[in-house]
């Protein structure tokens, strides 16, 4: 009757570990915060041997940066999104307010706000953690918005001349600084508000010129006068 039943599936069994972690990692930094979590802390919440986190990463750091990858396409499968790249509609302030709404129903999940702010705090006095969650993390997801301007600017949408990297800054750091020091609400209407501000502009548009009639426009001309 034993030889009838199947081998545990290891790599299953893997897949189960691995998420586990995950779980463990980010629920303590958001807790403890990023100093004081530890592998040790990570395997024994998980519920793993410490040298089963050794044998997939080299460090916490790897482990936090590897969890919110697969979190942020865990939750871009779940809202039906392209995990690496932007909606092209060919309305590109209709495409950026649709993803920026997504960034703001992401800010405001505790699963990912809790985690990423600690990181955050954590990378402004760790250089090297910094510089690995901007190049693991940040600049991925801004390269998606640059390929998206890039699209704009050969369909006409943006300025040929406009450099996507410093344009799309202008709707995506506003929205950072706010959440980070809650300098105000995060809301659906901020995002648009910021998209059409940095499409439209802040200064009024001239009015377009009248046209100067031509003879044929006015009509024929009245007989002169003796």
């Amino acid at each position: 009757m034993a030889a009838n039943q199947s081998a545990p599936d290891a790599t299953r069994r893997s897949e189960r570990s691995r998420r586990a972690i995950y779980d463990a990692a980010l629920a303590l930094v958001a807790e403890v915060g990023y100093p004081k979590t530890t592998i040790e802390g990570i395997a024994s919440r998980a519920g793993v041997g410490k040298q089963t986190i050794y044998r997939w990463w080299a460090s916490k750091a790897d482990v936090l940066l590897e969890a919110f990858l697969d979190m942020a396409e865990q939750a871009a499968h779940a809202a039906g999104h392209v995990p690496h790249a932007l909606p092209d509609t060919g309305d590109l302030a209709a495409d950026l307010k649709y993803v920026l709404r997504a960034t703001v129903d992401e800010l405001r999940d505790p699963a990912f706000e809790a985690p990423s702010r600690a990181l955050a705090a954590e990378g402004v006095v760790d250089e090297e953690l910094g510089r690995r969650f901007v190049a693991s993390l940040l600049e991925p997801q801004l390269q998606l918005y640059v390929d998206r301007l890039r699209s704009a600017q050969d369909t006409g949408e943006v300025r040929p001349d406009v450099d996507p990297r410093i344009a799309l800054e202008l709707f995506v750091s506003p929205l950072a600084q706010r959440w980070l020091q809650y300098t105000g609400p995060i809301t659906y209407d901020y995002t648009d508000t910021l998209v059409d501000y940095a499409l439209y502009g802040l200064t009024p548009r001239p009015p377009s010129p009248t046209p100067t009639p031509t003879p044929t426009d006015a009509g024929p001309a009245s007989p002169a006068r003796p």
